[in-house]
């Protein structure tokens, strides 16, 4: 089976809408941000909108559906694909690039003792510490390294690596929000039946407490993936048809079982349309993980992988001295 992307072959990005509901009820819990509460805000047309997941969130619920925890490794159609894991002094795994918040930029992987990859990134990328960043270049060792950066995006923000400029926005975005909504206002009580009237400071006690949370005839994920960018690396047409299908397995899984986004916000997925290109279709995730294997294969191929694309970086909880 092969996957067909020539619909988009010359257009600068793919935009996808997926129409969402509760998968019970009516009402929903969005996101919250500190000093701020749920993300209300007035829409072009007057409308009370709602942001019900973040951009920075869904980048990373779109990592989770690539994991299996259980077994600490790729799920199985992405098994092969090169990363970065982090493991105490014993071997027992900590993190990785794929659920690590900074990606290759965590402290655990550039700020421990073990500087393997930092000695990696500075000799490879040593011509750029003067003059314009090549972004090419960095795109290549990422591919090699941790290919989920040239999707996820990637900042180095460290003054030996080319002076911090070492940085790869977004290739795919995604946030969810809900049009006309109105608020669902409810509450309960924490119950103490040992003592009600014990001292709430310290966790005793009953207390109540007040609980929001919103209905909207409309909730729509989108997802924004940059072709143009993704093209840009210069990485030729399997690496470029890799990339889109990871992004689209991405998309399909997260609809498929990523949309628990917390107890109170469980939603499903009505439909997914394409808004650009519109004669793009999207495949299915069968096909996707039908294909995905063989593709990994040939990019391995072409770009001489070696059979082990795990880097192993070790841990052992403490940082390397400020200045070595």
């Amino acid at each position: 089976m092969s996957l067909d992307f020539s619909a988009l072959q010359n257009v600068p990005r793919l935009l996808l809408e997926a129409r969402l509901k509760p998968l019970q009820g009516t009402r929903f819990q969005p996101t919250g941000f500190p000093n701020l509460g749920p993300a209300t805000y007035d829409g072009p047309d007057g409308r009370r909108m709602l942001l019900v997941e973040s951009a920075q969130s869904m980048a990373n619920r779109l990592e989770t559906v690539c994991w299996d925890k259980t077994a600490d490794d790729w799920v199985t159609p992405l098994k092969g694909l090169p990363l970065v894991k982090v493991e105490d002094n014993n071997g027992k795994p900590l993190t990785n690039t794929v659920l690590e918040a900074h990606r290759i930029n965590s402290p655990y992987i550039l700020e421990g003792k073990d500087t393997s990859v930092l000695d990696r990134l500075k000799q490879e990328l040593a011509d750029m510490e003067e003059g314009p960043v090549n972004l090419r270049q960095l795109a290549e060792l990422l591919l090699g390294l941790d290919i989920n950066s040239l999707l996820h995006g990637i900042f180095l923000a460290k003054s030996d690596l080319a002076g911090g400029r070492l940085r790869l926005p977004r290739a795919l975005s995604a946030f969810i929000e809900a049009e006309d909504i109105r608020e669902a206002q409810s509450g309960g009580v924490k119950n103490d039946h040992v003592n009600p009237s014990g001292d709430t400071a310290k966790g005793f006690g009953n207390v109540p407490f007040a609980r929001s949370e919103f209905t909207a005839p409309r909730i729509t994920a989108y997802f924004n993936l940059d072709l143009t960018q993704i093209r840009g690396y210069g990485l030729g047409n399997k690496v470029t048809n890799l990339l889109i299908a990871l992004a689209l397995f991405k998309i399909r899984a997260f609809l498929d079982e990523g949309l628990r986004l917390r107890t109170a916000c469980d939603l499903e997925c009505e439909a997914l349309t394409v808004t650009r290109p519109q004669a793009f279709v999207v495949p299915e995730r069968r096909a996707l993980e039908e294909v995905l294997p063989q593709l990994i294969q040939d990019v391995a191929q072409e770009k001489n992988w070696p059979a082990d694309r795990v880097t192993i970086v070790r841990w052992d909880g403490t940082s390397k001295a400020k200045g070595k």
